[in-house]
């Protein structure tokens, strides 16, 4: 297994947060679209140093006292289509692989699970969970460990979220396959990916870059993508929602740094990325083991 968490306590931002966990304080919070947190105003300046310390901000929003974190992506817009679903969770062992800081395990929370555990291998999203855990006091388990390692994993879950990951894997199906591995007998995954339009069982191989993202392999369509979670060894394959990703859900922000889709998409039409190809849409289906 990785010894990357260790490493990433070890970081100089953590050791602020550490400091501030160290502190006696009052807290709570709300499970809205965007999250609320209210805590001691003495720690305003603090938190904001940490908040910016911390950017970029890619999933959210949140928002600490007064201190708005707009993040790049409006990840409500996400886990409201998922939201239908979520009575799957009550009382189950829950994984999110690839949680980034976490916006969607604190939104679960409502549905009482037994248990979860986020896995994101990277250490901001490690860092901008903590210091928002430390705020909002969950027992949520954050491990910064990748999808190859859920297979050897202490546990196994009942219910898997991965979202957003699977098109940034260059082995598709093994991704699947370890996904499956992980789950309790009768366990299902709920899976977001990128597809294209096209009836055939077929997927797109981008050249150097799709929508500036060198780190995506494939894009499935969706008999492509069926085909694979079949082979993966999943028996059901359910179609829950498909959405082209628009500037309200993905945006430039004041949190993020970098380009976004305004800068991703042909300047003269929004149907098309920067590269010629389908801009991106996105299905979100319902595995079963």
């Amino acid at each position: 297994m990785s010894n990357l968490k260790d490493k990433f306590l070890q970081s100089k931002e953590f050791e602020k947060i550490k400091a501030l966990q160290d502190l006696d304080f009052t807290s709570s919070y709300e499970l809205l679209d965007c999250i609320n947190i209210n805590c001691d105003k003495n720690l305003d300046e603090k938190i904001k140093e940490l908040v910016l310390d911390l950017k970029p901000w890619r999933k959210g929003p949140f928002k600490i006292n007064e201190l708005f974190i707009d993040a790049e992506w409006q990840s409500f817009v996400k886990f409201n289509l998922l939201k239908p679903f979520m009575h799957e969770i009550k009382d189950k062992i829950v994984a999110d692989v690839g949680c980034n800081n976490g916006y969607y395990m604190f939104k679960m929370l409502e549905f009482s699970p037994a248990k979860l555990v986020g896995f994101d291998p990277c250490l901001r999203p490690f860092l901008q969970f903590h210091l928002l855990n430390t705020l909002i006091k969950s027992k949520i388990e954050f491990e910064a460990l990748g999808v190859e390692d859920l297979p050897l994993y202490k546990l196994k879950f009942d219910v898997i979220f991965c979202l957003g990951v699977l098109y940034h894997r260059s082995d598709p199906i093994k991704m699947l396959k370890n996904l499956k591995m992980s789950l309790n007998k009768g366990g299902i995954v709920f899976l977001d990916t990128m597809y294209i339009e096209d009836e055939r069982e077929i997927a797109l191989i981008p050249r150097k870059t799709y929508s500036k993202i060198s780190n995506i392999f494939f894009i499935p369509s969706i008999l492509g993508l069926r085909n694979w979670c079949e082979r993966a060894g999943f028996k059901e394959f359910e179609i829950l929602a498909l959405k082209q990703t628009d500037s309200f859900e993905q945006r430039k922000t004041a949190f993020s740094e970098g380009f976004s889709l305004e800068d991703f998409l042909d300047t003269k039409d929004k149907n098309f990325t920067c590269e010629g190809y389908e801009a991106p849409k996105r299905i979100y289906v319902k595995l079963k083991a």
